[in-house]
Parts: structure tokens; sequence; C-alpha cells
């Protein structure tokens, strides 16, 4: 009897430790008071447990971390601009493939519905087929069919700048975040948008889109109908251009080569080994990326085309690298997010380098409201100080003054350090904010540009007819989940 009463006492005693004073402690009460998550009784205090992120469509997984950045062999430009440095990169998510002629259609073509009447609206987003014409060369049926013609709807979108890209990865956004208030029902697909009607993420939230109302609506406890916040985990992270580091980082998908914490090789292209062809049975000989083989040599011979593509080939084409990722290397140059600066791998932080930054905050007017330009989207304006493109690189304190007295020069910009000069065979070294970064070379390049360390830069606002992009998105949470 004696041993049945102690272990009801210990039964007792365990129960209420792990009950606690105030009942349960399970993912719906708080560790902090004891008070009942999302009840109406307790004020409806916000809490979500166990989020999981999913990847947006289009995405595969990158996991991140350490690798050394940079070049692995001779820098034959001898430009000095990639020197090696061991840098970790958080997790992200990254396009599967370079961004189709099919998947930027649905850009232009939602601009041209959704704009009809604003003819520079919708130019302003259309990629210049113009750059496909040469003067010594019949290159005038891509100039009327590559980004139109459904031949080629499955190959990489071409003759994209910086700017339009960037434009692209927003727009993009919003489609996907409204896809998923659609599919949960909180929102219903409003296809009279026009004008300041316009659903991006930013305005939803903010209270500014008024569009229809799904048969879901989100709920608070009482029973009473919610908008849907950033804090309740349903919209996904923004689509974005990937910085210079993730983008080599998932180039080389050296999750493939680890042994434990041990890097077994070290890679030079997106694949084990330095050559450039295929060595198993079924496939011997073949290419593995599209690239200029030597000098007049675009794709082999008729009755064995080597690489099996003139300019560009499909997006799915050659084998994806360990993380998944497809031509990683050679069809199409990519854009990356980064600023170009010749020294930036001996600047940059050693987690999650990149330059580029201009911190900005939204327009408001004299009643503290948010501000939309005429598309419907919200006002950003730079905060003052915070345009971090020249850090350390053409900023005041990185500029010599031939004065004693290092606070005399103020305001010095990029264009002190860095000679600009448009007059015709004046010297100008192309250094600006407004120059990017691009990667990964081409079905134009020889083979040295398509180790992933390799980099060359372009303005912004410029667009080649070898070079594409493709778009990532940040990885909240864990690395890769617990």
């Amino acid at each position: 009897m004696m041993k049945l009463k102690t272990l009801f006492i210990l039964l007792l005693a365990a129960t209420i430790s792990g009950c606690g004073l105030f009942g349960k402690k399970g993912g719906n009460v708080s560790r902090t008071t004891g008070w009942e998550y999302n009840s109406e009784e307790t004020g409806s205090i916000p809490y979500e447990s166990g989020y999981e992120q999913d990847a947006g469509p289009g995405l595969v997984f990158v996991q991140g971390g350490t690798f050394t950045m940079g070049r692995v062999e001779e820098d034959v430009m001898y430009r000095w601009d990639n020197a090696p440095r061991r840098v970790t990169v958080a997790s992200f998510y990254m396009d599967e493939t370079e961004v189709s002629n099919q998947d930027y259609r649905e850009f232009t073509h939602w601009l041209s519905r959704v704009y009809a009447g604003n003819r520079a609206k919708i130019n302003s987003a259309l990629p210049d087929t113009a750059l496909w014409r040469s003067e010594l060369a019949y290159n005038e049926p891509y100039v009327e069919n590559y980004f139109r013609h459904p031949a080629y709807s499955d190959y990489p979108v071409v003759g994209v700048s910086w700017e339009q890209a960037h434009a692209y990865c927003s727009w993009r956004t919003d489609r996907v975040n409204e896809q998923i208030l659609v599919e949960k029902g909180i929102m219903a697909h409003d296809n009279t948008q026009a004008a300041q009607n316009i659903y991006t993420s930013k305005t939803y939230l903010a209270g500014l889109y008024q569009g229809s109302d799904g048969k879901k609506p989100l709920e608070n406890p009482d029973g009473t109908t919610k908008r849907v916040r950033w804090e309740d985990g349903i919209l996904l992270p923004s689509y974005r251009l990937p910085t210079e580091a993730e983008w080599e980082y998932a180039a080389y998908g050296l999750i493939g080569n680890m042994d434990g914490e041990l890097l077994t090789d070290r890679k030079l292209y997106p694949w084990n080994g330095a050559y450039l062809r295929e060595d198993s049975k079924s496939e011997k000989g073949l290419m593995k990326a599209n690239f200029v083989r030597g000098r007049g040599d675009m794709m082999g011979v008729a009755g064995a085309l080597n690489d099996n593509a003139d300019i560009t080939a499909k997006v799915y084409s050659y084998d994806p690298n360990d993380f998944g990722l497809y031509c990683m290397a050679g069809n199409v140059n990519e854009w990356v997010a980064d600023v170009y600066r010749p020294l930036s791998f001996k600047d940059v932080e050693e987690f999650n380098p990149f330059r580029g930054n201009v911190i900005t905050e939204y327009r408001r007017d004299n009643s503290g409201n948010l501000m939309r330009d005429q598309f419907g989207e919200l006002v950003k304006d730079t905060v003052a100080g915070m345009d971090y493109r020249n850090f350390k690189d053409g900023d005041p304190n990185s500029q010599l003054v031939e004065s004693g007295n290092w606070n005399a020069v103020q305001g010095n910009k990029t264009s002190d350090m860095y000679i600009q000069d448009d007059r015709p065979g004046a010297f100008s070294s192309l250094i600006t904010d407004n120059v990017r970064v691009y990667k990964g070379g081409s079905f134009k390049d020889r083979s040295y540009w398509l180790v992933p360390g390799t980099r060359r830069y372009l303005e912004q606002d410029k667009a080649q007819n070898d070079l594409g992009f493709r778009c990532a998105m940040t990885r909240v949470g864990s690395p890769e989940g617990f």
C-alpha cells in the first residue's frame, strides 16, 4: 500500500511539473505568462509555432555553408579582382533554371493587360531583341523570333538589363504571393486591377490594396475577419537577384564533395574534374555545357553536334549540379545583385558578403500616409548616408586628399576615385555605382568564363544577347530545419 501511495505521489508530481501552475505548457500557452495564445479570452496574443518555409515556384533549396570564393586557376585577364577568400553563405533558395522566354513573357503579358494604355511602361520591360543584330552576320531571324516565337519558349531570356531583371523579380514576388492568397481562399483573382488598384505584397500588407474577398477569409479567434499580416507567415519573402557569393556558392554545388566537414575535392567547374566532356559510356565525349570550343566552332559538326546548341540551349539542358541547378556554366551569363569593385573580395564581410546595400524607407505625405506612384507601387527614398555601394571604395575614407586634413574634403563620390570620361578616345574606368557583376559564361564564351570564380561587369541599364538571369529567395529560420 505504501508503495502504491508513493507511486501515486510521484505520478502526481510529474503531472503538476509537466503542466505547471497555469495548465499545460504546449505550443498554445506562453512560457512567459502562462496565457493562452490566439485566444479571445486572453486578448488574442498571436503566435505561430513550428513554421517551416515552403520553396516558391521554380526554386530549389540551397543549404548554406562556408567555401572559398574567388580564383581557382590562373587569372588570364590579369585583373586580380577575384582574390580567393573564405566566406560563409546563409541558406537560400534559387531558381532551378535560368529565367526562360516563357517566364519573362508572362511578365510582359501581365503588364500589357494591366497597363494597356501605357506603352512606355510596357516597353520598359521588353528585351532588346536588336542586340542579336550583327553587321557581318545573318542574325535577323533571332531579332524577329527569339523572344516571341514558341520554338524558343523554353530558352533563356536575353537582352534584359539588370534593372529589368530586378523589376521582374519584384513582379514575380507579387504574383506568387497573390496566388498564395487565392489558393488559401483569402482573396479571389481580380482581373480588373489597374491604376492605383494594383496588388503588390507591400501595398496589401499596408492595407492599401482592396481586392476581391475570397471564400475563406482569415479569422480572428472571435470569428471576425482580418487581413493577412507578415507575422502570419503566409506570404513568402521576395524573389530577388542572387548575390555574387550566393551565385558562386550555388554554382559549385560542393555539397556532393563533402566527407563530414572535410571538402574532398575543390571544383574548377560546377561538375567534378577539369574536363569539359562527359566520360560516361552512354554520353562519352559530349560537352558538359554550352560554350565555344574554339575559333568558329559553336556546336560541333553535322551528324555529331556536340553541345547541340548553335546559340542558347533550353534551360533544362545538360546535367544539373549537386544542388539540382541547371546551366550554372555556359548557355547564358547571369546577372547578380552586386555592384562591381575590383577589391570587393577584400572589403566585404565574411558572412553573406555583398556590395550594393542601399537602405530605403517608404515615403509618406504630411499626414503620415504611405505614398504610391502612378502604377500603384509604394514610393521609396534612400535614407541619408545609407547608400553603401561605394563604402570603403569611393567614399571619403577610401580616397587620398592633397591636404593634410582628411576631413577637408567632403562628399567624395565613386567618380572621384574611378575616372569616367565620355569623350571619344578618353580614358575611362567604366566603374560606377551603377555597374553590376555578371557571371557564368555563355554560348559565345571560351571555357575560361565557365569557372564560377570569374567575374565581369556591365552598366545596369545595358543588356547583351548572351546575358540573362535567375532569381533567388531568402531562407527564413534555421539553415536546414531542426
